[in-house]
């Protein structure tokens, strides 16, 4: 069972820097994932160290691609609050949103936050209905859609000259290839893929920068995005 040294341990080789309080949200969160987790499907991951490990440092691996100094983000299908919670307690002066297309996941991190005391914004429903495109400075998605389906589902919400960050595995090349033609439809280009290990699994974050507002026509509806990717 992990315990707070070596979750102190763990994050500081990572290169952050963590207080006695942040120590002490990490176990709060942990705790009620588990609880939630009996009611509402969260994670698969529910061994202490692998969520700690696999859950909280991945999701805080953003650190080294990216400046999270007061930030807007918006996380989108946040699931159980992958990255966006575990970055919103190590960095409080980020702004962060949370997409999620379940009211039973978005309840859960209401209940989450509340308990953290974190103030974040969450909203219930899909990216192809969200209504604020060309805004955030940082969009994240973690396990939600192969490269080419995710890109149309989030790179409409950032900014011109912010990023879209993937996170994905070691089998990311792949995405990569059938990823040009909606990069070239959305005005985005890939800026770098930083490799990464957890628990000797290997992962990347792919930095996609955004160059040109978006056209309006994007996200089309879920039917087009499965059937038709860009």
């Amino acid at each position: 069972m992990i315990i707070v040294n070596e979750l102190k341990t763990i994050l500081e080789k990572s290169g952050l820097n963590v207080t006695d309080k942040q120590i002490k949200m990490f176990e709060v969160y942990f705790n009620l994932l588990i609880d939630w987790n009996q009611k509402i499907n969260l994670t698969a991951i529910t061994d202490k160290t692998d969520v700690y490990y696999k859950h909280f440092l991945d999701s805080l691996m953003l650190h080294e691609s990216i400046d999270l100094n007061n930030q807007c983000i918006l996380d989108v299908g946040s699931g159980a609050g992958f990255p966006s919670i575990p970055l919103k307690i190590m960095y409080p002066n980020l702004k962060i949103t949370i997409l999620d297309s379940l009211n039973k996941r978005i309840k859960f991190l209401t209940n989450l936050c509340e308990a953290l005391g974190l103030n974040v914004s969450l909203v219930h429903g899909r990216a192809e209905d969200f209504k604020q495109k060309n805004h955030f400075d940082i969009v994240t998605a973690r396990a939600v859609a192969p490269l080419n389906k995710l890109l149309e589902l989030t790179i409409p919400f950032v900014k011109t000259g912010g990023a879209f960050i993937a996170y994905k595995g070691s089998k990311y090349q792949e995405e990569l290839d059938h990823a040009n033609k909606a990069l070239e439809k959305l005005n985005a280009f890939i800026d770098n893929a930083h490799p990464y290990k957890i628990m000797n699994e290997s992962r990347v974050l792919i930095k996609i920068k955004k160059k040109d507002l978006t056209p309006s026509k994007y996200p089309r509806n879920a039917k087009q995005i499965k059937n038709n990717p860009l």
